[in-house]
């Protein structure tokens, strides 16, 4: 009895080890930049996860800003072609935390689509964006990490966008 006992005592601690290295899910760090094109990336470093683990991450933020219509010239022509938007804005991914039980990644999150067509000539172009609020969660162990600051680029000067 006293071997059945402490075999299954055994057991359960052998299976509940990977669970309990696995009980401090941190964020070392987490930072967001904006790439050449207006994108979000939003980028982080986890520890505390055990090894191999699949961990689901929800980067969010509020954007703002314009799609205009420019000429061969690179100049906006004074007209109605050019389309505000904003709200919010996310990206998901699915990471494995490897043997070290670390993930160290980043996701990229696109403003809004357009839907102005632009006239023959001219192209449509991302005039300005702008994020706030920007957030990353750790969506597997329900942990949020601090990413601070808002960011904007302007990359066609429009009136619209001067307050960016």
């Amino acid at each position: 009895m006293k071997k059945t006992v402490f075999a299954t005592l055994l057991i359960v601690t052998f299976l509940t080890a990977p669970v309990a290295l696995a009980a401090n899910p941190h964020f070392i760090r987490a930072s967001a930049s904006l790439d050449h094109s207006g994108n979000l990336v939003v980028s982080w470093k986890e520890a505390g996860l055990g090894d191999n683990q699949m961990i689901h991450y929800l980067a969010s933020a509020d954007s703002s800003g314009f799609y205009a219509c420019i000429n061969r010239g690179g100049n906006h022509p004074q007209a109605s072609n050019k389309e505000e938007f904003q709200g919010p804005v996310s990206a998901e991914g699915a990471f494995s935390s490897g043997k070290n039980g670390q993930i160290t990644e980043s996701l990229t999150i696109s403003p809004p689509p357009a839907t102005l067509d632009c006239p023959g000539n001219q192209r449509l172009v991302l005039a300005c964006v702008s994020y706030s609020n920007i957030a990353l969660e750790d969506v597997t162990n329900g942990i949020f990490a601090d990413v601070p600051g808002s960011l904007s680029e302007t990359f066609y000067e429009i009136e619209e966008c001067s307050s960016f």
